[in-house]
């Protein structure tokens, strides 16, 4: 048995229908082909799969993908618009910080949503703010530092994600044109 249930994925209105007991992890993966949010400890202790959902930071394996129903919800394929990477993604690229980018999308999506509520953060909130990502390569200090490089640069005085504005969906990438 499935429910259909309709909710914005970066920018794009979907319906999807999801097995009752299917974490938002899993639909968005298998139902949606978005592979950049990654699948690993399934229990809210990595940050691997964290997505943005109406415009708070979640561990999408923690929560179910009916409960996903009429929300907006931004992946790491959502960041760029267009052709243009997100500041925060150019900042990412410049310092470093992503290796072998396993943990990268989840870090690039908690730090959005830290420069969406915070656009200056203070070196604690930013640690604060990605406290619930692991990275194994041990990239932290990168990290920070292109946290820190993109609210210099205004990374968080950007144009409202498209998940929170009506825009052209045809400029949004998804998983086909911009695989993970």
């Amino acid at each position: 048995m499935t429910m259909r249930i309709d909710l914005t994925v970066n920018g794009r209105q979907r319906s999807v229908d999801v097995e009752p007991h299917h974490t938002l992890l899993e639909m968005l993966r298998d139902d949606l082909d978005l592979a950049g949010t990654k699948e690993c400890c399934l229990v809210g202790e990595c940050g691997a799969c964290t997505v943005i959902v109406d415009g708070e930071s979640v561990d999408s394996c923690l929560m179910l993908g009916v409960e996903a129903s009429g929300a907006a919800i931004t992946t790491v394929e959502g960041l760029a618009v267009g052709d243009r990477l997100d500041p925060l993604q150019e900042a990412f690229l410049e310092t470093g910080a992503a290796q072998c980018g396993f943990c990268i999308p989840g870090q690039l999506v908690s730090a959005r949503a830290l420069l969406d509520e915070v656009p200056h953060p203070t070196r604690a909130e930013i640690e604060e703010g990605l406290a619930g990502n692991l990275c194994r390569c041990a990239g932290y200090e990168q990290i920070m530092e292109a946290v820190e490089l993109a609210a210099e640069r205004g990374a968080a005085a950007r144009e409202p994600h498209p998940s929170r504005v009506a825009t052209d969906v045809a400029s949004i990438p998804d998983a086909q044109v911009a695989p993970q």
